[in-house]
């Protein structure tokens, strides 16, 4: 009988290798979401299977993350347009109040001298001349055509001046109204954009009741909240930042039943009578810069080259943020994640 030589290991592996799955694919932006939902368990290659486990809680994390931080700045660019296009529309309500009541003086001061003209066409002032000149007195005569001289000069001079105050604000107003016109159009190209990010934003959460459940997981307030409390307009912004400890994440919110990142900050130092733009990176330009080593509780940590993430510090390296949608507001070390800067209001 003949026997036939064994496979030498090189061929084997060869032929493992040719049965072995490829390589997935790196996963492009969001659509990890759907394959990790849908994704199987075994890959079939060739007709050989391959049990793949199933994520981790931290890798899902790690996604999630990566995810969000491509999410996150075009909800705070929403922000932004949305904040300059209401200011910008206050502006122009402003002026257009100011140029009502010039046009009506106009159109009242048009109308006389349209009254003049009609009462001329019919003779009326023809009559008036001839009755005057009719006086036995010259002197009279020419007192009242200097009267009527006055009069017609004044009025000229009325028109020209009030005329000149609303081309004026009308001047001031053009402007406005193109800008007023390009944000509208951002604005509505950024709505156009808002089913989107909800469906992303609801991935998102998929995601992550996929790994923990109801969203639990870990502690929202592992440490004192502030680890003490700094006193003045600082310790009441503070004070209502730990106290939001646990409400949700809704992009575009700023209280009081949820929050974004730029939002929670802003509603938390409002309590303190300090005014903040929602934004983040606009709250980054409104603040006084300070070093690490001057953190004090109520100091905001901006994170992110492009500043699209902010917390509040609340002492011992601890900070409250609005993190992203399906997580509830709650605490962080101020180190985990990339901090840019930090700033104080007030």
């Amino acid at each position: 009988m003949a026997h036939h030589a064994p496979r030498p290991p090189s061929a084997r592996s060869a032929t493992a290798a040719r049965t072995t799955a490829a390589p997935r694919p790196c996963w492009s932006r969001f659509t990890t979401v759907i394959t990790v939902l849908a994704g199987a368990a075994v890959l079939v290659t060739g007709g050989a299977g391959a049990a793949r486990a199933e994520p981790s809680v931290a890798e899902i994390e790690r996604q999630i993350d990566r995810e969000w931080n491509a999410l996150e700045p075009v909800i705070e660019q929403h922000n932004a347009t949305r904040q300059a296009l209401a200011a910008k529309r206050r502006q122009a309500a402003a002026l257009t109040a100011r140029i009502e009541p010039l046009r009506r003086q106009i159109d009242q001061a048009m109308s006389k001298v349209g009254g003049l003209a009609v009462r001329a066409y019919k003779g009326e002032n023809a009559s008036a001349l001839n009755a005057m000149l009719a006086n036995p007195s010259p002197a009279t005569v020419v007192h009242q055509l200097e009267l009527l001289d006055q009069f017609a000069r004044r009025q000229q001079d009325d028109i020209r001046h009030v005329v000149g105050l609303r081309d004026q604000l009308s001047a001031r107003k053009a402007p406005l109204d193109r800008l007023i016109a390009q944000l509208g159009q951002a604005e509505r190209q950024l709505d156009a954009k808002r089913r989107q990010i909800d469906a992303d934003i609801a991935r998102l959460q998929k995601m992550r009741l996929k790994a923990y459940g109801d969203g639990g997981g870990t502690s929202l307030r592992p440490a004192p909240c502030p680890a003490v409390y700094p006193g003045g307009a600082a310790g009441r912004a503070v004070g209502f930042a730990c106290a939001q400890i646990g409400k949700p994440y809704v992009w575009g919110a700023e209280g009081p039943n949820a929050y974004d990142c730029s939002g929670l900050t802003l509603a938390a130092w409002a309590r303190a009578g300090v005014r903040l733009p929602h934004n983040a990176a606009q709250q980054r330009r409104a603040t006084a810069p300070v070093s690490r080593n001057e953190l004090r509780p109520g100091d905001l940590v901006f994170y992110y080259a492009d500043l699209h993430h902010v917390g509040m510090y609340v002492g011992n390296g601890w900070l409250v943020h609005a993190s992203r949608a399906g997580a509830p507001v709650k605490m962080k070390r101020v180190d985990d994640g990339p901090v840019h800067s930090y700033g104080r209001p007030g």
